[in-house]
């Protein structure tokens, strides 16, 4: 008998855990909550248990879950062609890199899979760009990726544990100490990659003035600089692309998470003379791309558009920022609140995994990063209501956790 009798979604809670522990690795640390469906900023798990999402897809469903225009273009793209090689015309391809360069600084674009894919090419790029130099000064507590250039950028050796010697030419030097980066330039420094906001590192931003003289130094030093913009775009800070949020443009910037609405896709996006490195047959991506991805991010920058999403994000930042002050006000373990657009850090005085789990077996999902800052990624068309629902949520839970560690905080 055939073992392919049943839908996915048809499984129980059980089954779905019982399936994952035998049959896939363990390299993820799974949540017990087996979610099968999702609508905005709601989830539903296996057992009919709704769940508001504010960390939906890992920041990947900017636009909430299953959003009609995004599911309609995708089944309409489906019903005509899944997939063409990238040595033949693809017109949702180059429809949607019209807009991405429309919507950027007249760009040039490169298209993958995922956010590691995409910063392991840019710095493919920049090496061919500049060589002979080939060092890239990156920040300590910086995340790019955890393909094998990824991870010798990103400055947590956490990360890198297990598999060292990592990839040559990396440096790491301190977040908004411009004298720090300074001090690791060289003769064969090639570039300079930045996260704008660093998101795995804490939910902190970037300086402007620090931006700026980065930008500064890159010109001056014949460098480039790269933003790594995987969870700052598009979108998430109030504007299409994170730089434009902070008024400085980078050489090369890399995307991915929300850029397709849920679909896998990462992007490269390069000033044209910089991407003119990229001659044939020194970079590619098989599915990076495809007509289905595409048309997922042409439904994607529309519907950012045409709903108003950017406005969304500028008016509900000061509801975070009251609700957040609110909370640092009731609760005595939190030490910090940090918000640049949609991208919030609370960070706590104690491990946050327990706040969590509090979390979700409330009703609510969101997210622990750098062991005590809880963050959240939300949707681009979340409502006041669904974040004051949340707050209340995390509120009740952080003052158990309170009760809990009363000895840690006193």
């Amino acid at each position: 008998m055939s073992i392919i009798n049943k839908k996915p979604c048809e499984l129980s809670s059980q089954e779905i855990r019982d399936l994952t522990s035998k049959y896939l690795m363990p390299n993820y640390r799974r949540l017990p909550v087996t979610v099968v469906r999702g609508q905005g900023s709601r989830v539903w798990d296996a057992d009919g248990k709704e769940y508001l999402d504010l960390f939906p897809g890992w920041g990947v469903s900017g636009l909430g879950h299953c959003h009609p225009r995004v599911v309609e273009a995708v089944r309409e793209q489906a019903g005509r062609i899944f997939h063409m090689a990238n040595n033949f015309q693809v017109a949702e391809q180059a429809y949607f890199a019209q807009i991405l360069s429309t919507k950027g600084s007249g760009q040039q674009c490169f298209f993958s899979n995922s956010g590691a894919e995409a910063n392991e090419g840019a710095i493919k790029l920049a090496r061919l760009y500049c060589q002979p130099k080939y060092k890239i000064i990156t920040l300590m507590n910086s995340f790019h990726g955890r393909t094998f250039a990824a991870i010798s950028a990103t400055g947590q050796p956490s990360y890198q544990a297990g598999f060292t010697p990592v990839v040559p030419g990396f440096s790491y030097a301190i977040l908004n100490d411009f004298e720090s980066v300074k001090a690791l330039v060289d003769d064969e420094t090639a570039a300079i990659m930045v996260e704008p906001v660093q998101g795995e590192g804490g939910v902190i931003a970037c300086d402007v003035q620090f931006l700026q003289s980065l930008r500064k130094l890159c010109t001056e030093k014949n460098m480039l600089l790269i933003f790594d913009e995987v969870q700052t775009s598009p979108a998430r800070l109030g504007t299409w692309f994170g730089y434009q949020h902070f008024g400085v443009v980078p050489d090369i910037m890399t995307s991915a998470k929300s850029i397709a609405g849920g679909m896998p896709m990462g992007l490269i996006m390069a000033r044209p003379e910089v991407a003119a490195a990229l001659k044939p047959g020194t970079h590619a991506s098989t599915f990076g791309g495809n007509s289905i991805g595409c048309a997922a991010g042409i439904a994607t920058f529309q519907a950012i558009e045409e709903d108003g999403m950017l406005g969304n994000i500028k008016a509900l930042g000061p509801v975070f920022d009251q609700m957040m002050g609110d909370l640092a006000n009731d609760c005595s373990c939190v030490k910090a609140v940090r918000r640049t657009g949609f991208m919030i850090g609370i960070e706590l005085a104690f491990d946050g995994a327990e706040v969590v789990q509090d979390c979700m077996d409330n009703g609510l999902l969101i997210n622990c990063t750098h062991g005590t800052v809880l963050r959240m990624l939300p949707a681009f068309n979340i409502t006041k209501d669904e974040i004051s629902r949340g707050f209340e949520i995390l509120g009740r839970c952080l003052k158990s956790a309170v009760a809990k560690n009363a000895g840690a905080l006193a």
